[in-house]
């Protein structure tokens, strides 16, 4: 009898092991406050777990073209040409044919506010001559001002082996934006852009409906679920917000606004935990996350549907969030006109000038590797292999 009922609870305990490994692992959100001044942590959760950045990738696009022109390589003015290889990527996109022409100036609103990956392509072979290139450059920035655990495959954030991001890094990223390019920080706020007789607004929910709101970027792929990194302003306190893999666009707006109203009225001091001082936690962080059965199942598009009222709008549920009771504000972003008779080279357009690395010009204090990590820390990152494949993406729209 004894043995029997052994037996039995050992069957009982394997029947319960079994639910719990069958249950759906819990949808996480890794995120992270800062304040961008003085690089203080006001608070993060999961912010070294591996995500996939989805388009905030493009926030280091960005970088990279703020760069080039702050060294004179390029100028706001300075062409960009669509290539046959760029016009391929998948939507999101602005649909230019080969050939077709555009100020940088406009390529960068059409990349933050659109979100357009063509675009993306075609600044990173403008500034570096390929994509290859560029996304070598971009790692080796990463590197630089103390990305940890980032790699890029690609200048748009479309599905790729190999890429990957943590909570930690992108604040990293969008402390460093804001420090080293504060002539530029208007292009991470737009409400939206005209271009000839269409209109496009921004993804990001906050600008014109949380108090401060002044960037800057959000991402979706459903491997990623909902990303937005934001940044406020408010009686010259600056603040930035990171939030991966919320179940849906209002939710990451929502807990955006949290983040950053509790970031904006903290009054801990400068004895805080910062960006430098805080060390990697979390087990299995190394493994990045994939969260597509949670966001791209027919039961996660249904839940989502519901977070809009009967004239499909969306609806906010946060006390910080306003509805935004007048038309979105919106800027000029035009091409160039067609070059009749000009024969455009249809691959790959190599134009990039010699610029310098490392500290950058200008009045901003650089932001480096030592403003975000121990030198011990930096010293291991390992350099970045030559030679990057870049693996066919799979056409998924940027919300």
């Amino acid at each position: 009898m004894r043995l029997v009922s052994q037996m039995r609870r050992i069957g009982v305990c394997l029947i319960v092991v079994g639910s719990l490994a069958s249950m759906p692992v819990a949808l996480a959100t890794p995120s992270i406050s800062v304040d961008v001044k003085s690089g203080r942590v006001i608070a993060h959760e999961d912010a070294f777990q591996r995500w996939y950045p989805a388009s905030l990738t493009k926030i280091m696009t960005a970088y990279l073209a703020f760069s080039a022109v702050k060294s004179g390589q390029m100028s706001m003015d300075t062409p960009i040409t669509m290539s046959v290889h760029a016009s391929k990527e998948p939507p999101s996109k602005m649909y230019f044919k080969p050939g077709e022409r555009f100020p940088l100036d406009s390529a960068l609103k059409y990349l933050m506010v659109k979100s357009a990956n063509d675009v993306a392509v075609a600044i990173a072979e403008a500034v570096s001559g390929s994509e290859e290139a560029f996304v070598r450059e971009m790692n080796a920035t990463a590197r630089a001002i103390g990305m940890q655990a980032t790699r890029f495959v690609n200048p748009n954030g479309l599905p790729g082996s190999g890429q990957y991001t943590t909570a930690h890094d992108m604040a990293v990223l969008a402390v460093a934006a804001r420090r080293n390019f504060p002539e530029y920080a208007q292009y991470f706020g737009y409400e939206g852009f005209a271009i000839g007789k269409q209109t496009h607004t921004n993804y990001n929910l906050l600008i014109g409906r949380f108090q401060g709101a002044d960037g800057m970027k959000t991402g979706y792929i459903c491997a990623s679920g909902f990303n937005q990194v934001s940044s406020a302003t408010r009686n010259g306190k600056t603040v930035v917000s990171v939030v991966l893999g919320a179940p849906s666009q209002t939710a990451r707006a929502e807990k955006s606004a949290e983040l950053l109203n509790a970031a904006l009225t903290s009054s801990v001091s400068g004895s805080a935990t910062t960006l430098a001082s805080l060390a990697p936690y979390g087990e299995g962080r190394d493994v990045v996350a994939d969260i597509s059965a949670q966001i791209c199942s027919a039961k996660a598009r249904a839940a989502r549907d519901k977070n809009r009222d009967e004239n499909g709008k969306l609806v906010l549920g946060s006390p910080y969030l306003v509805e935004l009771a007048r038309e979105p504000r919106l800027v000029r972003a035009p091409a160039m006109p067609k070059q009749a008779g000009t024969e455009i080279a249809l691959s790959r357009i190599p134009v990039p000038l010699p610029r310098p690395t490392g500290v950058l010009s200008g009045s901003a204090v650089p932001v480096t590797a030592s403003a975000f990590v121990a030198p011990a820390q930096a010293a291991e990152m390992s350099p970045l292999r030559p030679g990057v494949t870049i693996p066919v993406p799979v056409p998924r729209p940027e919300l």
